[in-house]
């Protein structure tokens, strides 16, 4: 495959350092679309190039600018980088070792809507990569790339940093904006929706790191070069991140509609001791559950393919389980994760985990029942579109659809 597009230091040493990114076609986008473009020709190139939010949901990220009203100042972008889904260390990658196409994407999309101050959101963890920026935008302020009256023109920028305290939960829009304004990480009530009311109770655009780290190759080489690679509706690539059960996890840059079997056998190389496959969990913690047989293996890893088969690509963190995994085993530990995670704010979330987490506990113990199953089954379908945000959604995916294809492990462990 032709050099990497996003993970570009792989190819290029020493392009987390200012010099060695614009010796290599760097900011030449952010300055082609503030000295030469108008926002609205920034917004529709990417319109067209069809680039699509690459944190979960997989929504145009052009049309997503677009909905920003123009009689309601000022405007705000907000990348995400509050990556905590487990199974997902993708943006860790890009934000360490090619931090200046991340800030030059933001800087695009900033200029695109006439925000005049952007924020990076970062996971408490986070917190050495966070120093890290805070370097890096230094530099460019003191290169005249970020500030007031950019190459000449009336556009000024200046871009932020903000810690998190580790809270998953802040990985949801509208709780992160929460947080940014120093209260409690919690989700809002929508709507309004955070394009019309976002931070600040300002219109909004946020968007995961991955999303922006593509913009700047869109506009300096244009929409049909994006293209170029990924499906007609999911165009593009993608950084796949891929662990569990192989022989070698990593973060893999592949375009989209790549087979699960290319990924996990040609570039992860196999299952460890020859084991067979036995399911994927395409979108991390939060995946629907897919039987890893032929059909599943040979499906293309784009957006409308997964759906297909009755899982989402979401972030595209694959994780492998073999067969030496019990389901009920991995169920238990993904419920009692959303359980921790849980903000509470919501009574179906806050209830449900606690109770999920309760019998999926009896359950691995070898304490449950038949009944305890089917009850495990009931609480979470009875949460499934109640909840405030996708969390509490996502806690049941594992279970429904791990009960639904892989009820005999769990019948296994049941108290004889």
């Amino acid at each position: 495959m032709s050099a990497h597009r996003i993970l570009r230091h792989r190819d290029i040493p020493n392009i987390a350092s200012l010099e060695t990114y614009r010796a290599n076609g760097g900011f030449e986008g952010f300055r082609k679309a503030v000295a030469g473009m108008q926002p609205g020709d920034v917004l529709n190139e990417v319109k067209l190039s069809g680039l699509r939010g690459r944190g979960g949901a997989g929504f145009p990220a052009g049309v997503k600018w677009s909905f920003l009203p123009n009689n309601l100042w000022p405007h705000y972008v907000v990348a995400n980088a509050d990556e905590s889904e487990p199974g997902t260390f993708k943006d860790r990658e890009i934000l360490e070792s090619n931090p200046f196409q991340f800030l030059e994407g933001l800087m695009i999309a900033s200029y695109a809507v006439q925000a005049h101050d952007s924020y990076v959101y970062l996971r408490g963890e986070f917190w050495q990569i966070a120093k890290l920026l805070d370097g890096k935008i230094a530099e460019l302020e003191q290169a005249g790339l970020l500030g007031e009256k950019l190459f000449g023109t009336e556009y000024s920028l200046r871009l932020h940093t903000h810690l998190g305290a580790g809270a998953y939960i802040c990985g949801e829009e509208t709780a992160l904006l929460e947080s940014i304004e120093g209260f409690r990480g919690q989700p809002r009530l929508r709507p309004p929706f955070p394009a019309v009311y976002g931070l600040f109770g300002k219109p909004t655009v946020i968007n995961n790191v991955e999303t922006l780290a593509n913009v700047p190759g869109i506009i300096a080489n244009g929409s049909a070069w994006f293209r170029e690679q990924g499906t007609e509706k999911s165009p593009g690539v993608k950084v796949f991140s891929l662990s569990g059960c192989v022989n070698k996890p990593g973060n893999y840059e592949l375009p989209l509609g790549t087979t699960f079997r290319e990924l996990i056998f040609n570039y992860g190389g196999g299952l460890p001791e020859g084991r067979n496959i036995k399911a994927i969990m395409p979108a991390g913690a939060s995946s629907s559950l897919i039987t890893a047989d032929d059909r599943a293996l040979d499906t293309p890893m784009d957006y409308e393919s997964v759906a297909a088969i009755g899982s989402t690509l979401g972030s595209a963190s694959v994780i492998v389980l073999d067969d030496s995994v019990n389901i009920a085993w991995m169920v238990n530990k993904t419920v009692e994760f959303f359980k921790h995670e849980s903000c509470g704010k919501c009574t179906p979330c806050r209830e449900g985990t606690y109770w999920m987490s309760h019998i999926t506990e009896r359950i691995v113990k070898g304490e449950a029942g038949k009944e305890d199953i089917d009850l495990l089954n009931s609480v979470a379908r009875n949460m499934q579109g109640k909840c405030l945000c996708a969390l509490g959604e996502f806690s049941t995916m594992a279970v429904v659809t791990g009960i639904e294809q892989f009820r005999a492990d769990f019948e296994k462990l049941q108290r004889s």
